[in-house]
C-alpha cells in the first residue's frame, strides 16, 4: 500500500473515531450503563475496502456505449418488483412506488 492511500486510510479511521468519541448519544449510552454499576468497553472493528478507478475503464465503457448506438440515459431505468421483492422491501420499511 501507498503512503499517500496509508495516510488517508488512518485519517478515515481518526475520523471515525472522533464522531464516535463526539456522539452524545453514545456518552449518554455509556454514562448509563456505567449508572448502572458496569464498567464498558467498546472495541469497533471497521472493514473499509477499496477498488481503484482507472479512468481507460471509464472511456472503454463510453466507447463500448457509443458503438452500441447507446445514449446515456438520465432517466433512472425502470424496475418491475415482483411479489416477493415488495414483500421484502416492506419488511424492510422501505416504500415501494
Amino acid at each position: 500500500m501507498d503512503e499517500r492511500l496509508k495516510q488517508l486510510i488512518e485519517e478515515l479511521g481518526a475520523a471515525i473515531s472522533a464522531s464516535l468519541a463526539d456522539s452524545p448519544r453514545i456518552a449518554s449510552a455509556l454514562e448509563e450503563l456505567k449508572r448502572e454499576g458496569y464498567d464498558v468497553f467498546l472495541v469497533l472493528e471497521a472493514t473499509i475496502g477499496l477498488n481503484h478507478r482507472v479512468a481507460e475503464e471509464f472511456e472503454e465503457l463510453e466507447t463500448e456505449l457509443e458503438w452500441q448506438g447507446e445514449e446515456p440515459s438520465s432517466e433512472p431505468p425502470k424496475i418491475e418488483w415482483t411479489p416477493q421483492d415488495q414483500k421484502f422491501l416492506r419488511a424492510l420499511k422501505i416504500a415501494v412506488d
